[in-house]
Parts: C-alpha cells; sequence; structure tokens
C-alpha cells in the first residue's frame, strides 16, 4: 500500500477572459461625436449673435427662409420638375403657369399708376420705389465702418401703409440727449444718410415718435409731448439735409402705446419711425 505523498498540492488557476464588444464597443464615440459637434454648433450661434448687427441677423434670416425665388423666369431644365418651380403660388414664382394670372394684374396696376402720374391720386409704381430706396439704404453699410456703425439703429419693413424705417436708441448710442427732443449726432448723421435716400423718389413721408414706458409713479409723464417733440424734431432735420416740406403729410407722437420689445421700458422702444408712404394710399 502506497504511503501518503509528500509533494506540494497541484494548483491550477484559470483566466477569466473577459471579452471586449469588439466593433460594438465603440457607440460611445459616435455619440460623443455628436455631442462635440452640437456643442461647437451652439457656441457658434452664441458668436454669431454677440458678433452681429439686427440687420445682418435678419439677412442672415431670410437668406435660410427665403420668400421669393432668386429667378423669376423658368430654369429649363430637363430634370424631374422638368424647369418648373417648387414655390407655392403665394410666392409668385412664375414658371410658365404659376401665379401667371396675378402678375398680368399687378402689371396692369402698374401701367396703370404710370399713365395716372405721380400726382395726388395717382398710384405709380409704389412697390418698386420702396425696394429701391430700401436696396439704396441698405446698401450704405459697405461703404465705411463709420456707415456700418450708423446703420445699426436702423430696420426697415415693407408694410401696407409703406417703406418703414425704424431708428431705434443703442445702449451705447442714443438719437436724442438726455430726457430731450435735441438730436444727437447720430441722429444728425442719420437725418442726412435718410434724406439722400429718400430723395430717390418723390413719395410722401410720414414721421412716427415712440418711447419707452416711464415708471407709473411719475406725477408728469412726458411720453406724449417727448415723442410728438422728437417727431418734430427729426422733420425739421430731413427737411434741412433736403426734402421737401412738401412732401411731408404727418407727424405723429405714440408716446409708449406700441412697444416693440415684451418689456415696455427697454431702451429699444425709444424710436423714429421715418415711412416712405405707397402712392395707391
Amino acid at each position: 500500500m502506497a504511503g501518503p505523498s509528500n509533494g506540494a498540492p497541484v494548483i491550477i488557476k484559470r483566466k477569466k477572459v473577459v471579452q471586449g464588444g469588439g466593433h460594438h464597443g465603440g457607440a460611445w464615440k459616435v455619440a460623443y461625436a455628436d455631442f462635440v459637434t452640437a456643442m461647437m454648433a451652439f457656441f457658434l450661434l452664441m458668436w454669431l449673435l454677440n458678433a452681429t448687427t439686427e440687420q445682418q441677423r435678419k439677412g442672415i434670416s431670410d437668406y435660410f427662409n427665403p420668400t421669393i425665388p432668386v429667378n423669376r423666369i423658368s430654369g429649363g431644365g430637363d430634370g424631374a420638375f422638368g424647369g418648373d418651380s417648387m414655390f407655392t403660388e403665394e410666392t409668385m414664382s412664375y414658371s410658365g403657369t404659376g401665379a401667371l394670372e396675378r402678375k398680368v394684374a399687378a402689371a396692369s396696376a402698374n401701367d396703370e399708376g404710370e399713365e395716372a402720374g405721380t400726382g395726388e391720386g395717382g398710384t405709380g409704381k409704389a412697390p418698386s420705389e420702396l425696394e429701391d430706396v430700401e436696396k439704396a439704404l441698405l446698401a450704405r453699410g459697405g461703404e465705411s465702418n463709420t456707415m456700418e456703425q450708423l446703420l445699426r439703429h436702423v430696420v426697415t419693413r415693407v408694410t401696407d401703409e409703406g417703406l418703414v424705417i425704424e431708428i431705434f436708441d443703442l445702449p451705447d448710442a442714443a438719437l436724442f440727449k438726455g430726457e430731450t427732443s435735441e438730436p444727437s449726432q447720430v441722429t444728425l448723421a442719420m437725418a442726412a444718410l435718410l434724406a439722400e435716400v429718400l430723395n430717390l423718389t418723390t413719395n410722401e413721408i410720414a414721421v412716427n415718435g415712440h418711447l419707452k414706458a416711464y415708471p407709473v409713479t411719475l406725477i408728469d409723464n412726458p411720453v406724449w409731448d417727448l415723442s410728438a417733440d422728437r417727431a418734430q424734431a427729426m422733420r425739421g432735420l430731413l427737411e434741412s439735409a433736403g426734402i421737401a416740406a412738401d412732401r411731408m403729410q404727418r407727424i405723429g407722437g405714440f408716446a409708449d402705446r406700441k412697444p416693440v420689445t415684451q418689456d415696455p421700458a427697454a431702451i429699444r422702444n425709444n424710436r423714429i419711425e421715418v415711412i416712405l408712404l405707397r402712392r395707391d394710399r
């Protein structure tokens, strides 16, 4: 019978090999790359908002949200649409059929306006004239840094009434000195610029004054008188800069009744509107 063995016990160690996900283990990298890309786009957006003016931001917005075709004539292509436009009837795109009746009607109205003349009661080609003035004004921004700084105060829009040129206060540059109707250097320069572009037409002009809201605790709230006085001051500056006095149709002071921001007391509400009126109104 064999005796007990004096040899050391045999220990067997088994290593547990953990297999990685292989090519499935890199999904987090894709998610992280998407996150970094989104953050880069976010910070780029924040930088653009800080580095551009309100007018430039409006131009960027219009570029990505066009409301009119770049070219009003058909492309004549031989692709899926055969050169036709995908725009709806409301966009006034012209591809041989779309909006044809409306364009012909508009052309007829312009022809009648030309025959009626430019005097009182004549219609003229108001939309084209308003667009020309708007383009001439905004084009001044590329002439010099001084002109670009001046146009930071300007926003334009075409309404049923006409071309509205809105000139507003900035935190670092007010249109008038303190709580008075005495124009600042910005307003003097702006009046000269407006007189230059407004003289491209003979349309009548209206000037409206608007103010931010003052505390309700004031016993004597100056908004009505001050808004009217500032509108009168702008009228005088425009006439001094070369606008004929008989083109001025009306002056209005709207106090703080028509704010353009959610905060009625915001400085952005201090503004002057110079309106180039349509001939057919």
